[in-house]
């Protein structure tokens, strides 16, 4: 689907969308928990979809009423029988589940698109082979059997903090105890910290400490009622409006959370007041944003990109292809990208979104400003859905073409 926007800004109080993050992990631990635990203020993205899909056809009890979950925990892994998970275009859906599906003597399958079977699983992959467990990867599918034994894990930090989370969702569940030693460079630890939060409030006990995460074993997952609180990485999108001049109160997010995203205001301004050099090693999903941002400010240099070629899309190059038509130039070397804003201007033809929402968002953004047309903004449901009706309730003009 493609949209035509007129110059146009959104006003007044938008409320930020709850935590994709934070809501996966909160679903997952509720899934495994003995007994029943709500989950408030959901938002039903394709993402949080697939979660709740796998976690019913692990055996979980789920009832949706509005924008809570009520779910009663599956504790029949070893029951498990020609089970097959969809977890669509999800990386954390696939990542965090695959060690809970190695749990079962039984064999698995998690099936998704191409590119999210492509994506690197190969942390998962070592610990099959060392441990002498089933790992089968095809084009749309990955086939699973445990079952998974306690050990020290030793996981590279610069990867995906998906792995190590992914980890510790299952290591508890082990009769012994377990470590996972993190590689250094440790990248996006604000992820694995949340992770630890969610845990915690679940009864699972675990000791994070820097680069080593201790977790004991024969431990069992309490039911839990949780509000899922906003979500930083989509809030950020909010924020460029306010940011860039438009009168928007963005409400719904927590100052004091653990979400490393959080970080965009204070990148929002470095990039409004001069021409900075920022790290994106902890805050991945920020990155679209701030390099549209950049572009319609001053310019900047980000240090930390090499993984956004691992995203939904390669976001470097896809940024670059749409920011040109901008008049924008994205330099990409080694672990980095600069911005050179000195030619922006209305784009000369057709944004295209590359199915990936958050570059749907990135280019809405500038084009709230300049105007023009975005191609492929269907991508955006993968974590913001009604994304689009939200800032067009809000001033934005919108014309939608089939």
């Amino acid at each position: 689907m493609m949209i035509s926007i007129t110059p146009s800004l959104p006003k007044g109080e938008i409320t930020a969308p709850p935590s994709k993050s934070f809501a996966h992990r909160a679903l997952i631990s509720a899934g495994l928990a003995n007994g029943k635990s709500k989950i408030c203020g959901i938002s039903f993205s394709e993402d949080i979809k697939a979660t709740l899909q796998c976690l019913e056809a692990i055996g979980a009890k789920i009832n949706i009423n509005d924008n809570t979950a009520e779910i009663t925990g599956a504790n029949c892994l070893e029951k498990l029988k020609d089970v097959k998970l969809h977890c669509n275009e999800s990386g954390s859906t696939l990542r965090f589940l695959i060690p809970i599906c190695l749990l079962s003597s039984n064999e698995i399958t998690l099936k998704g698109t191409e590119k999210l079977i492509s994506r690197p699983l190969s942390v998962y992959e070592e610990i099959a082979q060392k441990q002498g467990l089933t790992f089968n990867r095809k084009n749309s599918f990955v086939t699973v059997k445990g079952s998974l034994k306690p050990d020290i894990f030793k996981v590279n930090g610069n990867i995906s903090s998906q792995f190590i989370s992914g980890l510790m969702f299952a290591l508890p569940l082990l009769q012994k105890d377990s470590e996972i030693e993190i590689i250094s460079p440790f990248e996006s630890k604000p992820y694995v910290q949340m992770t630890v939060d969610v845990l915690k409030r679940f009864g699972i006990e675990v000791d994070f400490n820097e680069t080593l995460i201790k977790i004991k074993g024969n431990q069992e997952y309490k039911p839990c009622d949780i509000t899922i609180e906003g979500d930083w990485s989509n809030a950020a999108f909010l924020y460029a409006y306010k940011m860039s001049g438009a009168d928007v109160v963005v409400s719904g997010v927590d100052l004091d959370s653990s979400q490393g995203d959080k970080v965009c205001i204070e990148y929002f301004n470095a990039l409004k007041n001069g021409v900075p050099t920022l790290d994106v090693t902890d805050c991945p999903d920020l990155a679209p944003i701030l390099f549209s941002f950049a572009a319609m400010h001053n310019g900047a240099k980000f240090t930390g990109t090499d993984r956004l070629r691992l995203k939904e899309s390669d976001r470097i190059s896809c940024m670059q292809e749409e920011l040109q038509k901008f008049g924008t130039k994205v330099i990409a070397g080694n672990n980095e990208v600069v911005i050179d804003s000195k030619e922006f201007h209305a784009p000369n033809d057709i944004i295209n979104c590359h199915n990936d929402h958050r570059i749907v968002m990135a280019n809405a953004f500038l084009l709230c400003h300049t105007g023009g047309k975005l191609n492929g903004i269907e991508a955006v449901k993968k974590s913001y859905p009604d994304f689009f009706q939200v800032i067009e309730k809000a001033g934005v003009n919108l014309i939608y073409e089939t």
